[in-house]
């Protein structure tokens, strides 16, 4: 599983079908100009095309492509905004041959804008080296996993996300080879989680909006939710993908 190669054009085109679905309700989100649907729009359709006119180049290459295009082509915060974390995931990305599982969540969270300072676990990382960060920190605390061990049915699920936060299992036992955490980040995390489940979420948006309270995109309800949506539509292509190879 670890060699199949995700097609980047076809993960974000499908993030643009996504943001085209949803562009009237972005747009009544965005309580100042009324556009944003139509900007995340804009800004999904020229990374498509960008993946698809650099198909044969590394995925680094690809994503500095898209975030030049965007830079050209699109005036909106929100466009100069995933043009900038484009380019922060290219530099992230490097010189790995393509994207695969073991990678992606690094593109996502680094596209998102969300935070890193979490445990860096080495047995975890993958594809060059590549720490999932907060975002399978989350995503590991959510399962009920934490370096690689599963915790029992019906734990506390806000407990085990911290726990893979902090890199600790539910017996506390530490992980080791961990860097220092942002305690802010897991706590704004934690909080944000705990908030999206009371209002009735799902656990994977509780999880996602958790995600995206502490990235880049919490800057207006309106980006929020369409964060919200990209992170969502990219993890659900992802895993479409990975079970289709």
């Amino acid at each position: 599983m670890a060699s199949s190669s995700i097609d980047l054009a076809k993960l974000f085109g499908t993030v643009a079908k996504t943001m085209a679905q949803n562009q009237t309700s972005l747009n009544a989100a965005d309580d100042y100009n009324h556009d944003h649907g139509d900007n995340m729009v804009e800004v999904f359709d020229v990374i498509t095309r960008a993946m698809k006119e650099k198909s044969t180049a590394t995925p680094a290459q690809q994503l500095a492509y898209a975030s030049q295009l965007l830079q050209q082509k699109t005036t909106s915060g929100s466009g100069k905004l995933y043009s900038e974390n484009l380019s922060d995931a290219s530099a992230k990305l490097g010189n790995v041959k393509k994207v695969t599982p073991d990678n992606a969540m690094t593109l996502i969270q680094t596209l998102l804008g969300a935070s890193d300072t979490v445990p860096a676990q080495s047995q975890q990382t993958g594809g060059g080296g590549l720490g999932g960060g907060l975002l399978e920190a989350l995503l590991g605390g959510a399962t009920g996993s934490s370096a690689g061990q599963q915790t029992g049915a019906g734990g506390d699920l806000l407990g085990s996300l911290l726990g893979g936060l902090t890199g600790t299992s539910s017996g506390g036992a530490q992980s080791g080879q961990q860097s220092q955490i942002d305690i802010g980040t897991l706590l704004n995390a934690g909080m944000a989680f705990a908030q999206a489940k009371k209002s009735g979420r799902s656990n994977l948006d509780s999880i996602l909006s958790a995600v995206v309270s502490s990235s880049k995109m919490n800057t207006s309800p309106a980006r929020t939710q369409s964060g919200t949506l990209v992170a969502n539509t990219l993890l659900q292509a992802l895993s479409k993908m990975t079970a289709a190879k």
